[in-house]
């Protein structure tokens, strides 16, 4: 596993065809002992992007190649790990979460003009591992209810920056309170960062009604039809590139830490991935032991900051740094004195949200990325924990539940929604581990993080310049992934080329021009014109408009666009199986007796009786 970004996308782009699923059911796998549980070598199954199949030459072949993969499981979906190694499994991840998650909280309170405060870095780190803990719990227990860990999306960010980057939200000249910030929030009452951070919950808080709309009515189904690689590539492109000038906010505080840091993961990710670690075991049948694990290939993101983090430290006792360098980590150390043990964020902290429509706008186009992802990360996730392929039902009910916990996030004031984490969906290639009950004791571990104030505090002293190091790492990594996408595309036609080609360049040039021309619309109107200029300044949403329209409109045949590899994991139908294991929980999964749940989109049963009958005409037409 490489980072973050590229395992979240490599889990849409490389959809693995779960129709091919010989007979997969949602019973217990058989109980591997606990002593393999961290063997990876003799797995079938590999999370580098070359051993999943990228290389194929034909849809065919893709599907062949993948079912002829064999699923070997430690723990399979519906199975119940001890409660000790679901703690160990959960712990792992977490951390491997981390190492994505643990540059957010900079970026947020650097683009709400508190980048210095560590008090307020803090709590939204604490809020937002609460958000993160409730949406991981509710979509394993009530949405897709596959093993799949949630976290912030980046698509809420870039509209989020754009929209605060408009003269009349810019950050104040001064903001530094003498180095050394104190935990005295009302300092920065008059900054008016509480008003920006009001801002983006309200923004969040509309438009994830949107998505929460779209899987509760079944609608996402029907947009997916129209979306395919040649408008996802894009807007995910766009999203690594809009995002340079904050990363190289934070490395200029010391250029040589933060490639030191860049350099670290690069190492631990790329060069080392395949290099098994001696780690010392204990188990009761075998007792003390040695077992070979790929540690690098699995926290290359956290052990490259950690290192980074220490040589920082030595620098900062041996004075390398001199006194109120910001690299130094004594800089901020007051503020963990400060940080109280407990703590636990309340809905409304920041205050009433607010909305704005321009706002409003610009995040759409990242939730329905967002969305499109999420059903890929699905299909992906069916596959490793040993389960059919999703029903529609199931399917609509992840979108559903996910729009909602993005609205709880914005009445939370975490910063950013919630979606599916990829890197974790990857993680159970390795571990062999695809237990649902582990990632529900994910959850549980996350709520401890979230309300364990010293927590936030310690990882808000994070020097800047390691945040730039990660940051480099991380979106680059995002915007190769994008064109990844385009691997199901004909990359041959010139179709194909003056697509992504006019979605990239004109997502890159028109934000630019008007950035550097503002206001440059006038039509008199001025609720109008902000959201005109909102819309035409967030590249994601220009490549992404550019591209679903010339893809929708240009001719095209379905294998040119690469929308029959692209959505050949995305249909359930022909699956003779009837998966139980994604009805709800406790007495709800009784609803599927009643007729009326064929036609909620949502229920269990929903277009049962017509896969049913598809199922028994092309079985009539092989006869």
């Amino acid at each position: 596993m490489t980072t973050m970004a590229s395992i979240k996308y490599h889990a849409v782009t490389n959809p693995t065809n779960t129709n091919d699923i010989q007979e997969s059911t949602c019973s217990k796998q058989e109980q591997f002992p606990m002593s393999e549980i961290n063997s990876s070598e003799g797995s079938t199954l590999a999370v580098d992007g070359e051993e999943m199949g990228q290389n194929n030459d034909s849809t065919e072949d893709k599907a062949k190649s993948s079912s002829d993969q064999e699923i070997e499981l430690i723990y399979s979906l519906e199975d119940v790990p001890p409660w000790y190694a679901c703690l160990l499994f959960g712990f792992q991840q977490q951390m491997t979460m981390f190492g994505g998650v643990v540059t957010v909280p900079f970026m947020i309170a650097g683009m709400l003009c508190v980048a210095d405060d560590v008090m307020i870095t803090g709590k939204i780190f604490s809020t937002m591992a609460l958000m993160i803990s409730i949406s991981t719990f509710l979509q394993t227990t009530f949405g897709v209810r596959l093993p799949i860990l949630q976290g912030p999306s980046h698509g809420f960010y870039f509209p989020a920056l754009v929209f605060l980057s408009q003269p009349q939200w810019r950050c104040p000249e001064i903001v530094e309170l003498n180095g050394n910030i104190s935990a005295n929030e009302s300092e920065y009452e008059d900054v008016g960062w509480k008003v920006r951070m009001r801002e983006v919950q309200g923004a969040i808080i509309i438009s994830s009604t949107v998505e929460f709309i779209l899987g509760l009515s079944g609608v996402m189904g029907l947009l997916l039809r129209f979306i395919g690689p040649l408008t996802v590539a894009p807007v995910i492109v766009l999203i690594g590139l809009g995002i340079y000038n904050v990363a190289s906010m934070f490395a200029s505080h010391q250029w040589g830490i933060a490639f030191l840091t860049f350099g670290l993961i690069i190492l631990f990710s790329q060069y080392l991935r395949k290099v098994p670690v001696p780690i010392p075991v204990w188990t009761r049948g075998k007792g003390c032991r040695v077992e070979w694990l790929r540690l690098f290939n699995l926290f290359p993101v956290i052990l490259g900051i950690g290192l980074a983090w220490l040589t920082c430290w030595i620098f900062t006792v041996s004075n390398v740094f001199p006194e109120g360098h910001t690299a130094r980590t004594d800089i901020r150390s007051s503020a963990i004195a400060d940080a109280p043990w407990v703590t636990f964020p309340l809905p409304g902290q920041w205050g009433t949200p607010r909305v704005s429509i321009a706002l409003v706008f610009g995040m759409l186009s990242g939730i329905i990325a967002s969305a499109v992802e999420s059903i890929g990360d699905y299909f992906a996730c069916a596959k490793l924990s040993g389960a059919p392929p999703p029903p529609p039902h199931a399917v609509n009910r992840g979108i559903c539940i996910e729009g909602l916990c993005c609205i709880l996030s914005g009445i939370w004031g975490s910063g950013l929604g919630t979606t599916s984490y990829s890197e974790n969906i990857g993680a159970i290639a390795i571990t062999k581990v695809g237990s649902r009950r582990v990632m529900q004791w994910t959850s549980l571990l996350l709520l401890i993080t979230a309300i364990f104030g010293k927590f936030g505090a310690i990882l808000a002293t994070l020097p800047p310049p390691i945040v730039g190091g990660a940051l480099i790492a991380i979106f680059s990594i995002i915007l190769a992934a994008g064109t990844a996408n385009l691997q199901f595309v004909n990359m041959n036609s010139s179709r194909s080329l003056c697509i992504f080609g006019a979605a990239v360049f004109c997502g890159v040039m028109i934000p630019s021009w008007f950035k550097a021309n503002p206001g440059a619309i006038n039509t008199g109107n001025d609720d109008a014109d902000q959201i005109t200029e909102v819309l035409l300044t967030t590249g994601m949403f220009v490549a992404g408009a550019i591209g679903f329209f010339l893809d929708n409109t240009i001719p095209g045949t379905p294998e040119e666009r690469g929308l029959l590899a692209w959505h050949s994991n995305g249909s359930s139908e022909g699956d003779g199986n009837k998966p139980s294991c994604y009805d709800l929980p406790w007495c709800l999964s009784n609803i599927r007796q009643y007729k009326w749940s064929r036609y909620v989109p949502f229920c269990p049963g929903f277009m049962e009786k017509r896969r049913q009958t598809t199922v028994n005409r092309q079985s009539d037409q092989k006869v």
